[in-house]
């Protein structure tokens, strides 16, 4: 966030410009009935003369029956106007507040994978929650501020003029020095809410965390230290908020002793007045009873002061979300996607995060209508080739092409509606199961339903479900094996029908049997598509049209599996570490008991060829 707070002018007009002018009407309306308000506090002031005077010293009867109607009337005008204003603000309060949140949820979406890995989803759940209301109260509070409190304030004053100038002199005279000291407040409650809004959003962060990872902490036992950690940032957001409710109380405070000072002066010298008959009962209550109710809306105004400088701080994090550049965007002159079967093709691409480099002159080509692999160890750039293809990132250098496109050039929605992607973590919605898998669609039939989950295996295990395509898969799928939800995702991939698939350790989460049934239903769906796989088990990859073999961000060698095999390197070395006399291997711990077992002086099942893979992935 900026080093320099932006000034109460600029937020205001913000928010105003944003969200607020869009309900001028009845903020009109809702402002009319403050001032009414407010100003039926300066006639209960302005009849105590003539209630004490003329009924209670003088005794009039006739007095008595219109200073009892008139006191009544200004109570239900008083209720009248009070209700009508509060509705109005709660309209117009509750329908900028979803305004604003919808506008935030629709900024954040479109911003890149780069900037949510800054910015955690605790933090954005604490803007968008928390920070979108303070801001709704607090507007609400300055509007009825300004309208009834100022409005209120004014009558009264008139009222206390009209009894006796001097007096209002004498009771406001201290106010001036109120200036200086709401002033040093106001900074303070700025700084501690800050400080507040900050650990509220890391309280929330933490939040997400432990409740997304709550099977790894009750696995490692660490209830306690997720907790402790937890208190502790909740006694440093408590200490911070008390703060600034200290602020924000002490102006109130500070005017009470204004008025302390002003209240004692009026009496010791209206007194004498009274005293020496100047001055009527009746006069003296009707002006002291104005005073009294001019230093309430006094108090609200001067707490109003901390309460902005509160909302402010969120305001301004509220604001810098909503300012910060997108950085992917179509362009403003979109190329069409391509109608035919399209060839992928990466050329001299260079990808770095920060210092470090993750594709160095990366040129690769996924031929039109054929399945090509990536192989190689973990950090190689596998994914990376993936995100670029659906531009959830953007190189350096070099040129990513769908059939000769590139693929900036093309719309976001429209490139994206090119591929359908299959990773090895099953996301899912918590939602019901067919709306895990239609995504909102609503085109689509019924048989073509039934073909997608005969081909992805779902009708293995939906009868087994107690609401079938209705049953709720829980929290992130936490309802499903880990198994069932891959091949919801596979469903979901193969309900989009599209020209180019991606998959990313696609079986990686299902048995044996259900991979090879899966792996059965990805070639048939990949025939007249251009596929790209992305494999760590080489088992899966064997009848691929071309694999790619990366190592650090570039590529070392390509050809069939048999290519590969016969020219050794990485690839027959990998392959070898993987499989020992035909049987696949699924464990390097494996490898070793398997020597082992075959005596103490036997050499390493792998040879010489593990050494030489070791010194190719690390040197």
């Amino acid at each position: 966030m900026s080093s320099t707070p932006m000034s109460s002018r600029e937020l205001m007009g913000w928010l105003w410009r944003g969200y607020l002018h869009q309900h001028v009407g009845l903020l009109t309306l809702a402002v009319v009935f403050m001032l009414l308000e407010g100003a039926t506090v300066g006639g209960i002031s302005y009849m105590m003369q003539p209630m004490f005077d003329l009924v209670f010293v003088a005794g009039n009867q006739n007095a008595l029956v219109w200073v009892s109607l008139a006191f009544f009337g200004i109570f239900c005008f008083r209720a009248i106007s009070s209700v009508s204003q509060k509705v109005l603000l709660a309209i117009i309060g509750q329908r900028s507040e979803a305004h604003l949140r919808t506008d935030m949820l629709k900024r954040l979406i479109q911003q890149d994978a780069s900037f949510h890995q800054v910015h955690p989803p605790g933090y954005l759940i604490q803007r968008i929650q928390a920070d979108v209301m303070a801001i709704n109260q607090v507007w609400k509070t300055l509007i009825t501020g300004t309208g009834r409190d100022v409005t209120q304030l004014v009558a009264v004053l008139a009222v206390a003029i009209s009894v006796d100038w001097r007096w209002t002199l004498i009771t406001l005279v201290g106010v001036p020095l109120l200036v200086l000291p709401l002033s040093i407040m106001q900074r303070y409650v700025r700084k501690k809410a800050s400080q507040a809004r900050d650990l509220g959003a890391v309280q929330a962060t933490r939040l997400d965390e432990i409740f997304h990872g709550i099977v790894p902490i009750k696995l490692n036992a660490l209830e306690s230290y997720q907790a402790n950690r937890y208190i502790t940032s909740t006694k440093a957001f408590v200490r911070a908020q008390v703060r600034a409710s200290l602020g924000t109380a002490s102006a109130s405070g500070l005017v009470d002793i204004i008025a302390g000072i002003g209240v004692m002066g009026v009496i010791f010298f209206g007194g004498h007045e009274i005293i020496a008959g100047e001055k009527t009962v009746g006069e003296f209550m009707s002006f002291f009873t104005a005073i009294g109710l001019a230093f309430d809306p006094m108090r609200r105004l001067a707490g109003i002061m901390g309460v902005w400088q509160a909302a402010a701080a969120a305001l301004e994090r509220i604001k810098e979300l909503m300012d910060a550049p997108i950085e992917l965007v179509s362009p403003p002159a979109p190329i069409a996607a391509p109608k035919a079967l399209p060839e992928v093709r990466l050329e001299n691409v260079d990808l770095s995060y920060g210092e470090a480099r993750v594709l160095r002159n990366l040129s690769l080509v996924a031929e039109s209508g054929k399945t090509t692999a990536l192989v190689g160890a973990s950090g190689a750039g596998k994914s990376t080739v993936f995100n670029l293809l659906t531009r959830l990132v953007d190189p350096q250098a070099g040129s990513v092409t769908v059939e000769g496109v590139p693929v900036a050039a093309m719309g976001l929605t429209d490139l994206r509606g090119l591929f359908s992607v299959v990773t090895q973590d099953a996301l899912l919605f918590d939602e019901s199961l067919r709306e895990n898998i239609t995504l909102g669609r609503t085109d689509i039939s019924d048989a073509r339903l039934q073909e997608v989950l005969d081909a992805a295996h779902v009708t293995d295990f939906l009868p087994k479900l107690p609401k079938g395509l209705e049953t709720p898969v829980g929290p992130r799928g936490s309802a499903l094996s880990g198994g069932q939800r891959q091949r919801v995702v596979i469903a979901r991939a193969l309900l989009r029908d599209t020209p180019i698939l991606l998959l990313d350790e696609a079986t990686s989460a299902l048995d044996a049997q259900s991979e090879h049934v899966i792996h059965k239903a990805l070639e048939r769906l990949s025939k007249g598509r251009t596929t790209l796989v992305i494999a760590h088990r080489l088992a899966t990859i064997r009848n691929a049209d071309k694999i790619i073999v990366m190592e650090r961000g570039q590529v070392m060698d390509e050809g069939s599996h048999n290519e590969l095999l016969e020219r050794g390197g990485i690839y027959a070395d990998l392959y070898r570490l993987q499989f020992e006399n035909g049987k696949e291997v699924v464990d390097t711990a494996g490898l070793q008991a398997q020597s082992r077992s075959r005596g103490t002086n036997a050499p390493p099942i792998a040879g010489g060829w593990l050494h030489r893979l070791k010194q190719r992935l690390v040197g």
